[in-house]
């Protein structure tokens, strides 16, 4: 078994949205950070969330209005750094007087509209349904609010991106597989995919192991977690359009939950999420029949266009890690987090992530790091609330359309539209010097083409179609079979002539360092 001699300062255990978080915010601090994760990025929660950058409207009836402040206030925080990839949507709520009393919507909103500083989003106010709303002739009056959306795996890599950009390594489908404190580092095994294992010494050691992080107390670090965790499976559908509106909606049910109605990838609608309790393997999640219901009675209730089972497009689940609170019920327990430290005689720290929540993300990365520098006086202070993602770095979504259609006039409109939004002003990486379509390569269909495939491969950590086609974009929404295993052959072709170890010579860093 090989060991590096380079020492890191930090070892990130968890490719999902805290740990690439902690992994940036770390390295633009000035650490030598290592990011491991057993997959891809984003693999699991966190490319399987309502996507939504919200401050919680339902978490103040349960009075978390300090994790509802902290979130609206980031809210315009991420609104700014990542206008690619974020945007706003307006939410509408129809009244059902039954659920909720008008005063109590009016009171929730009025605190949602002044908890933290609005800058980009309008305020809420009252509406009436129309003759053209899709909703059923009995919802007459609603409201009306602000909140954001957001790609979200699209949002890991990204935090990813910034990481390396900042000097550190990312190695995907690498495990954690034991970690040791030694007399003055940690000694870690990693285990890449098919690979043989070695082992790597760092100072510090992240948990951020998402659904994981008790397990890896359990496996590699031999201790026991200083948390309860209590997953919870939340699942969603995705249909044909229901409307042709930009609108979302925030559906109430009888079981005092909401479900949201989202508009998506263009051509359809996002449905979900629910709330339930999961004891299996987070790794092999899905949606179950039970769910499927739930959620198509619920839009069947308020909606015109009445849905089937085979109207079902997609479908997918996530587990959330949530701190155990011993709250009654999966929908009630807190979506706060909580850091633990800990560390041996005052030296070689362990941080873990337990709970969270994605739109909060930035902040609980920003108080990890915090925690983690008190070890490292060299490292420099905070500087995530103010710098772009990488990709975020232009004038106005506008501007920068502008310009590209001005450098690549051959470019149709609906695949200049996906590479704003997918990778902004990085857009020119995956163009580079190409004067007509066809000088972008072979075409895998829906707009998806060779320069684009091997971009993801180069520089965003991508070696499979699923990785292409579900992380990096929402493609698989239109690829068939066959189109699947096409670019899977062309990726695998592709790959056969660059190591695929996760050690220090494919544990890659970026080629270009320079934010765009």
């Amino acid at each position: 078994m090989s060991e590096t001699a380079q020492i890191y300062d930090v070892l990130v255990v968890g490719g999902g949205i805290n740990g690439t978080g902690i992994a940036a915010d770390c390295a633009g601090r000035g650490l030598d950070v290592l990011l491991c994760e057993q997959q891809d990025l984003a693999s699991a929660t966190s490319s399987n969330s309502s996507k939504l950058i919200h401050g919680g409207l339902r978490y103040l009836e349960h009075y978390e209005f300090r994790l509802v402040k902290e979130a609206l206030a980031e809210r315009e925080v991420l609104l700014k750094n990542a206008p690619h990839i974020m945007w706003p949507m307006i939410f509408r709520l129809p009244h059902q007087p039954n659920l909720r009393p008008a005063w109590l919507i009016r009171t929730g909103l009025f605190l949602y509209d002044h908890l933290a500083k609005r800058v980009t989003l309008p305020a809420s106010r009252g509406i009436r349904f129309g003759a053209d709303s899709p909703l059923q002739s009995q919802f007459k009056k609603g409201f009306e609010y602000a909140d954001g959306w957001v790609d979200d795996s699209r949002l890991v890599v990204s935090n990813a991106l910034a990481a390396a950009q900042y000097g550190a390594t990312i190695a995907t489908r690498t495990r954690c597989i034991l970690a040791r404190r030694e007399q003055d580092h940690w000694l870690v095994t990693l285990q890449p995919a098919q690979q043989a294992a070695y082992q790597i010494k760092t100072r510090a050691i992240v948990n951020a192991g998402g659904p994981w992080v008790a397990r890896l107390f359990d496996e590699a670090l031999e201790d026991k977690s200083p948390q309860n965790v209590r997953l919870v499976k939340g699942s969603h559908i995705v249909v044909p359009r229901l409307h042709t509106q930009p609108h979302a909606y925030m559906l109430q049910n009888q079981d005092q939950r909401i479900v949201f109605v989202i508009p998506f990838e263009d051509n359809f609608t996002l449905i979900g999420t629910t709330d339930v309790e999961y004891q299996g393997d987070p790794g092999k999640v899905q949606i179950s029949s039970e769910e499927i219901s739930y959620l198509l009675d619920i839009s069947n209730h308020y909606f015109n266009q009445q849905l089937k089972p085979e109207d079902i497009v997609s479908s997918f689940s996530g587990v959330r890690p949530l701190l155990d609170d011993e709250s009654a019920s999966a929908q009630t327990v807190t979506r706060d987090y909580k850091l633990e430290l800990s560390t041996q005689n005052g030296q070689l720290p362990l941080l873990s992530v337990f709970g969270g929540k994605i739109t909060t993300y930035r902040k609980l990365a920003e108080a990890a790091t915090d925690k983690l520098v008190e070890f490292f006086p060299g490292a420099s202070g905070r500087w995530t609330a103010s710098q772009p993602l990488p990709g975020g770095e232009f004038r106005s979504v506008e501007a920068l359309s502008s310009e590209l259609r001005q450098a690549y006039p051959w470019l149709p409109e609906q695949l200049l539209r996906r590479y704003l939004r997918s990778y902004g002003s990085r857009s020119r990486l995956v163009l580079q010097q190409a004067e007509t379509l066809a000088d972008l390569g072979q075409d895998f269909g829906h707009g998806l083409f060779a320069a684009e495939v091997t971009y993801l491969m180069a520089h965003e950590w991508a070696q499979s179609a699923e990785d292409v086609l579900w992380r990096r974009s929402k493609l698989g929404l239109y690829f068939s079979p066959a189109q699947t295993a096409t670019l899977a052959g062309f990726m695998a072709q592709h790959l056969a002539g660059i190591p695929a170890t996760a050690d220090e010579a494919t544990a890659h860093r970026v080629a270009d360092t320079t934010p765009a």
